[in-house]
């Protein structure tokens, strides 16, 4: 048996600490670029594709993702048992691939609006078969994060060469989306090949698919459920109304993607561990990765959010341009939703799953994607961008929600020790020192950078003079490698 060596937890937050600022920062560069070359029409064009196509690739990954984690997490000690899972999870990724790619075709050719724009979307649809070859979830569930950073931000850094040197008009969509893809998705080639490193190709004797099935559906299930409510507020506004209030609305979430990136930054090394700590009946350590992600979480969004709906103008005409003034509304409404992602990524996909209630999860989500249906197609009509913000704003409520009554027994010790009173404290200090920039006129990108500054100082300043344990241990963590790196050149 061939034991792979398991990474500290430390060291894979530092990793996916630097893959979520390269995500970060990669949008930070190209999205003020892209929306001025592009304009709200053509914004809307991408995100309305790359939108619609996630419903078929969802299809395809058949809640692969998330299960595979697990799965993999479970068996990675056994270099065997690992092959079998990976090729047995191929093998129905791939299948369910061809299915996705047919039911494309058909949709391509019937229903007009697609098919006025069909090199967008088969373009867009290289992700499905990508995704699959990919085999992300291998390398999550082994915590294989350096590798998965490094490769990361080397295609991102291509992409983002390319964008600036193929990407100047207009009318470059097609040029645009390609570069999209290839940013997120060419390294799944790499992958395919680096997985040899953990697992071989050669055909099995014995499959087991049955012993996937009925997990892997409730995963579908729940993808569905989730790509359905994150998703759907952009393809009814495609539907029900023109590109460019998708433009605007692509504007408001893409800075809320950014920031829920940042706060679910922690809980995505902590899945394949809380598996595993779960598998080897270690309870005490599962609770305490859970309540350390919470605060993790609370820590970061609460003063996000806040930052976000007080300068929203400063940051949409900072990223996105004048152009995109219908774009504040909606962001200042959809900012909460944040703080409830980050909380939900806990209590669900950090607890639920690890303990095999991943049905609770999906009964959330479920509840999420009705919600956000019926919202949306009342508010829609009558608010455009903010419509569908609002509508995903209740529907994120709804998820917390049916995940609290799921978790009654636990939520009291998890939610034990939150430094409530000290987050309240620091924003009004923070918002003291920053909301006066507000009444100035220094122009948009001189008044985000100032109030940001003064607001995230403050707020962490009061953290730290309040004795927070977040804010402590983050400030001993930078001393300590200010000292390491000292010693090294002594």
């Amino acid at each position: 048996m061939t034991q792979i060596q398991q990474p500290s937890i430390k060291k894979n937050f530092i990793m996916n600490v630097l893959l979520t600022m390269s995500s970060i920062l990669f949008p930070l560069i190209t999205f003020p670029y892209i929306t001025r070359i592009l304009l709200p029409a053509g914004t809307g064009r991408i995100g309305f594709a790359t939108s619609l196509i996630s419903y078929f690739n969802i299809f395809a990954q058949l809640g692969i993702p998330t299960y595979g984690i697990r799965a993999v997490a479970r068996v990675r000690d056994d270099r065997e048992q690992l092959t079998q899972v990976c090729q047995e999870l191929l093998i129905i990724n791939l299948a369910m691939t061809v299915l996705a790619y047919l039911a494309l075709g058909l949709a391509l050719a019937f229903v007009p609006r697609l098919a006025s724009d069909r090199t967008l979307y088969i373009i867009i649809s290289l992700s499905i078969v990508l995704n699959s070859i990919g085999m992300e979830w291998l390398f999550r569930g082994l915590e294989q994060y350096t590798y998965i950073t490094v490769r990361s931000v080397f295609f991102k850094l291509i992409a983002l060469a390319a964008m600036f040197v193929l990407v100047h008009e207009e009318g470059d969509c097609l040029i645009y989306g390609g570069i999209s893809i290839f940013a997120a998705s060419a390294s799944n080639i790499l992958n395919f090949f680096y997985a040899r490193k953990y697992i071989h190709f050669r055909p099995l004797k014995n499959y087991d698919f049955s012993r996937h099935i009925h997990p892997v559906l409730v995963f579908f299930a729940m993808s569905c459920a989730t790509t359905i409510y994150t998703n759907l507020d952009t393809v009814m506004l495609g539907f029900m109304t023109s590109d460019i209030d998708v433009g605007y609305y692509q504007a408001a979430v893409k800075i809320k993607g950014v920031m829920v990136s940042l706060v679910t930054s922690l809980g995505a090394v902590l899945l394949p561990r809380a598996s595993y700590y779960i598998e080897h009946g270690e309870h005490e350590e599962f609770y305490r990765i859970a309540k350390r992600a919470l605060h993790f979480v609370f820590f970061v969004a609460v003063p996000v959010t806040v930052y976000f709906i007080c300068f929203a103008s400063y940051s949409i005409y900072t990223l996105s341009g004048t152009e995109f003034t219908g774009s504040i509304r909606a962001m200042q409404i959809i900012m909460p939703t944040v703080l409830l992602i980050g909380i939900t990524n806990v209590t669900g996909i950090q607890i639920l799953v690890p303990l095999g209630k991943e049905n609770y999860v999906l009964y959330s989500e479920i509840a999420g994607a009705v919600t956000d249906l019926i919202l949306n197609w009342i508010f829609i009509p009558k608010m455009q961008a903010a419509g569908a913000a609002l509508g995903t704003l209740v529907a994120e409520i709804a998820v917390l929600i049916v995940q609290f009554i799921a978790m009654r027994r636990e939520i009291k010790e998890l939610v034990s020790g939150l430094p409530v009173l000290n987050i309240l404290i620091s924003i009004a200090g923070a918002l003291l020192c920053s909301v006066w920039v507000l009444s100035r006129t220094w122009g948009n990108v001189l008044s985000l950078l100032v109030s940001g500054v003064l607001f995230f100082a403050a707020y962490y300043a009061v953290m730290l003079a309040r004795r927070d344990e977040m804010a402590v241990y983050l400030l001993r963590t930078v001393l300590g490698k200010l000292n390491r790196k000292k010693e090294q050149y002594e």
